[in-house]
């Protein structure tokens, strides 16, 4: 018999979700709580709860104050929460998650919704429940046969063979180490065929991504999947909807990680779900599906027309000005012109096409079996058309108009989600342009989008055909003026273009992976160039070079430079990394773990562009860097700006407390110079010293000593 508990500070709330809780199942037990501290103390004492409902806005004590609290003791740590708000910032739902909550609902709570995921979380938690009894069960048969390895091994493989839950494990490749019976059956496979291959083989690219990232967040963190992870997959006896958890694996300290996958197949709870009525399915209010039943057919259709190779469109339609009417004619009446829109809406629509009322006056329609892109145009004009003429209600005539965004499968999106939200925007971009009108997401931007493609291909071509060029711009020391440092700097010399400085590619390289191959490039070449300077007696120099906070997603580019400079003979006291502070915060983990490796190394470490970033000092002490560098936008205007005065002044004597050098960039100027002196400031680089010089030029200039 299961228990949930309930804590809502209103008592109209509190009544609501237990008459709710109670109807989940028969028998089911409830208990109420007004107060966030009387349910946290009854709790960790005497009521063990299969899940939790709680309001997020309570004046004791907010949601997720209350949820790190319930996961600090351990007997309630995998307790599934559910949190109610009417807050749709996306604040609340991230503090709510952080703290360890499951899901989360917004108020006033949808009943089939509410019931559908409690039965969910519920079905999900005695699973877990029950795998933890077998768990122990074979822990203590471990312990009275500790000699009888190999019945042991029988006896798991038995017990595995029987869950009714599909569970597979995974290698740090992405290999198939094992598989139980169920999953053969949910998947439609035999064991003895997909052992030892890869993720990608047996069940494609976006199955294998999904769970490589998740696997990969999970041997990062050395921590399980709490939060149970849902998703969809194409069976053989059609969409099956999943519960997934993940944990570690360790054999042995020191051992090969392997990643333990357990995936519940809860499509008859889906089906039972809808099974419950008619009114699952369809809008209470207009009588058009619901969001969730239109999403589970969207669905259905990406997978059926990627088998067979259709295109289809999605339409985001929003009516002009409806809130108007609301305050102008009454709720009442808006309800009653929402109903006449929907049937005609309807009626221009083939027996084919999809609608369903996404939330207001938002409609979204799915229109399959079309050839060309013409056909989403001709059903936005029929759907224009239908606000030709008026509507009346309630002795009213009232003119409306519509936008509509219309998005693409598979040119814009092959997702659910990436398609809604393409639509979404393709809508804002019709009602941008003066409303009543359409757009579609890739014609509105397709002079964007044409040049985005072009410059992915030419780039592509560009590091396979060697346009790339390394330049280098000095660092000069202040108090001798003497050249001290160089960076490198990538450019492209582009075929018919010229030559482009990184703002103009770099963003992109990121974006289709080319930035790794290409930061490797720039790094070669420029401690190759580097070291023949210092054998020519060019120096001493260090050699400064940027890196993209791409790469800090993953380890690896410390062994990346460790590999450079072992390559060309380069000393990593002479090898300067420039990062920026996002670099470091958005992959915190990982980043430093690199730069530790790095700095013990050897390598020095400079923290560029600072001040536009998060400027944290906590962080700044953290991080093992040697060098603060200005960015340029505070230098500009320095000579006219008390306020980059101030911020410039600031960073020097923080950069100076906290014993690191100092260098500014994008000096151009004489005055920007003295007062950069004035202040303190140990480095500079900037075109008033020097700008970016070819290898040949800048070899040259030491030569001479011509500098400004």
């Amino acid at each position: 018999m299961a228990t949930i508990v309930v804590i809502d500070d209103r008592v109209t709330g509190r009544n609501i979700l237990t008459r709710l809780a109670r109807s989940v199942e028969e028998g089911i037990q409830v208990h109420a709580f007004a107060s966030p501290s009387e349910a946290l103390t009854r709790m960790t004492s005497d009521l063990s709860p299969d899940l939790v409902i709680t309001d997020f806005n309570m004046p004791e004590m907010d949601g997720a104050t209350l949820i790190g609290k319930i996961r600090a003791h351990d007997r309630l740590a995998d307790v599934p929460i559910v949190v109610i708000t009417v807050y749709e910032d996306k604040e609340f739902r991230y503090r709510a998650l952080e703290a360890g909550a499951t899901d989360f609902l917004l108020s006033p709570v949808d009943h089939l919704e509410f019931r559908a995921r409690a039965r969910n979380l519920l079905s999900l938690r005695r699973q877990r429940q029950m795998l933890a009894r077998r768990a122990a069960e074979l822990e203590m048969a471990l312990q009275e046969r500790s000699g009888a390895l190999a019945q042991i091994e029988d006896a798991v493989s038995v017990l595995l063979d029987r869950l009714p839950v599909a569970i597979s494990t995974t290698d740090e490749r992405g290999r198939i180490l094992f598989v139980n019976r169920a999953y053969e059956a949910l998947f439609g496979v035999e064991r003895a065929q997909i052992l030892g291959r890869p993720l990608i083989e047996v069940h494609g690219e976006e199955f294998a991504t999904r769970h490589g990232v998740l696997d990969a967040k999970v041997r990062e963190s050395g921590q399980p999947l709490l939060v149970p992870r849902f998703d969809t997959m194409l069976g053989a006896t059609g969409l099956r909807w999943l519960a997934v958890t993940k944990g570690l694996l360790a054999e042995r300290p020191g051992g090969p990680e392997r990643v333990v996958t357990v995936a519940l197949d809860i499509s008859e709870l889906k089906v039972a779900e809808t099974q419950e009525g008619v009114a699952a399915r369809h809008d209470p209010l207009t009588g058009l599906e619901t969001l969730p039943w239109f999403r589970e057919r969207l669905e259905q259709t990406i997978a059926r027309a990627r088998r067979r190779n259709e295109l289809f469109a999605l339409l985001h339609l929003d009516l002009d000005r409806f809130k108007g009417v609301n305050e102008a004619f009454g709720e009442e009446t808006g309800d009653k012109l929402l109903r006449a829109v929907a049937r005609r809406l309807s009626s221009r629509l083939r027996e084919t096409d999809r609608i369903a009322r996404l939330r207001s006056d938002e409609f979204v329609i799915l229109q399959t079996e079309i050839s060309r892109p013409d056909d989403a145009a001709e059903l936005c004009r029929r759907l224009g058309e239908a606000f030709a003429e008026p509507f009346h209600a309630d002795g009213q005539e009232i003119h409306l108009s519509a936008s509509i965004g219309v998005t693409l499968f598979p040119t814009d999106g092959r997702t659910a989600e990436t398609l809604l939200k393409n639509a979404d925007l393709a809508m804002y971009r019709a009602k941008a342009s003066g409303r009543d009108a359409y757009r579609f997401f890739a014609r509105e931007m397709n002079l964007a989008a044409r040049r985005a493609v072009t410059l992915e291909r030419e780039l592509r071509q560009a590091l396979a055909a060697d346009q790339f060029l390394v330049y280098y711009q000095p660092q000069m020391e202040l108090k001798t003026r003497r050249i001290v440092g160089v960076e490198a700097l990538v450019r492209w010399n582009h075929p018919h273009r010229g030559l482009l400085r990184p703002g103009e590619f770099i963003r992109m390289a990121e974006e289709i992976g080319l930035i790794a191959p290409l930061t490797a490039w720039v790094l070669q070449t420029a401690c190759a160039q580097h070291r023949r300077w210092l054998d020519r007696g060019l120096g001493p120099l260090q050699l400064s070079v940027n890196l993209s906070p791409v790469q800090f997603r993953e380890r690896g580019v410390e062994l990346l430079i460790e590999r450079v400079l072992k390559e060309t003979g380069l000393s990593p006291h002479q090898l300067d990394v420039e990062l920026t502070e996002n670099a470091i915060i958005e992959h915190s983990q990982t980043a430093l773990a690199s730069l530790r490796y790095l700095h013990q190394l050897g390598v020095s470490l400079s923290l560029d562009d600072f001040g536009t970033g998060y400027s944290s000092l906590a962080y700044v002490k953290r991080l093992p860097v040697r060098r603060l560098k200005i960015d340029q936008s505070f230098v500009q205007n320095l000579e006219h700006s008390v306020n980059d005065e101030v911020i410039v002044r600031a960073i020097i004597n923080l950069g100076h407390s906290l014993g690191l050098t100092v260098i500014a960039e994008g000096v151009e100027t004489a005055g920007q110079l003295a007062r950069l002196e004035e202040f303190g400031c140990d480095e500079v680089q900037g075109d008033f010293l020097s700008p970016p010089l070819s290898a040949g030029e800048f070899e040259q200039r030491m030569l001479d000593n011509r500098w400004f």
